[in-house]
């Protein structure tokens, strides 16, 4: 594994000196946590900036996408710069149940983000989301989202919804289900839900774009009852708005 191109011990001097400022969460597959502000991605590596020098000049350190399980941005304004190799922040959050009557307390595994090249001011993760039942019928983008903050989401892809019908991430209409989650949207459509205690469902089909109505974790499932008899995956982009330097 490869690891921060700076050293630690350096990184964490600098961001002892720091005073409160919006940080954002970077979660490494290692354990550690790192809080500063990504302002960039190219080349597989996020750039980071963190700490406040006297000056007012920020460290900027480089991270490495392979290195990276998710990114939480600040939504508190609150954070202090810092990096902590004892988190013990879960790296599954639970997920919500799948039911329309009661979505919520159950867990669930995650898919590994791999963020890619966007817009400027977005990040890029692709996600692989499953079809059948496994982690209650969801799949953990691995992205944990702020309020306000725009999320834009597109799907390609074709499943199987079981004898022999398949679907698009628009899913079907005409294919009556009165378990399905969104009971007026299309049978196997791309849905999704921020947080694990939530019942606003969005409907993503082949592309979404929106604003982030709460914070919480990025969910993603088939609009569909029964997902057992369902096979193959939609291959879904979320590009989320990151902040910009300051």
């Amino acid at each position: 594994m490869k690891k921060i191109l700076f050293p630690l011990a350096a990184v964490a001097l600098v961001a002892s000196l720091s005073i409160p400022t919006l940080a954002d969460t970077i979660r490494l597959k290692d354990g550690s946590v790192i809080r500063g502000q990504v302002v960039g991605f190219k080349d597989q590596q996020f750039t980071v900036l963190i700490g406040t020098g006297s000056k007012g000049r920020r460290s900027r350190t480089m991270i490495y996408v392979e290195d990276v399980e998710s990114i939480e941005f600040d939504s508190t304004g609150t954070s202090t710069a810092s990096i902590d190799s004892t988190d013990n922040t879960p790296s599954e959050p639970p997920a919500p149940v799948r039911t329309s009557d009661n979505p919520v307390n159950t867990s669930r595994g995650n898919s590994t983000p791999t963020p890619t090249t966007s817009s400027p001011n977005f990040f890029q993760i692709k996600v692989s989301v499953r079809a059948d039942d496994r982690n209650n019928g969801w799949t953990n983008s691995g992205l944990v989202v702020r309020k306000g903050q725009r999320i834009r989401i597109s799907a390609s892809g074709r499943i199987s919804l079981g004898n022999s019908r398949f679907a698009t991430p628009a899913g079907i209409s005409t294919i009556p289900d009165n378990d399905k989650l969104m009971r007026t949207e299309a049978t196997g459509a791309l849905i999704g839900v921020i947080g694990d205690d939530n019942d606003d469902f969005i409907l993503v089909g082949t592309r979404r774009d929106f604003v982030a109505q709460r914070d919480g974790v990025l969910f993603l499932g088939v609009n569909e009852g029964n997902l057992k008899d369902n096979t193959g995956t939609f291959d879904v982009v979320v590009e989320a708005e990151a902040s910009g330097p300051r």
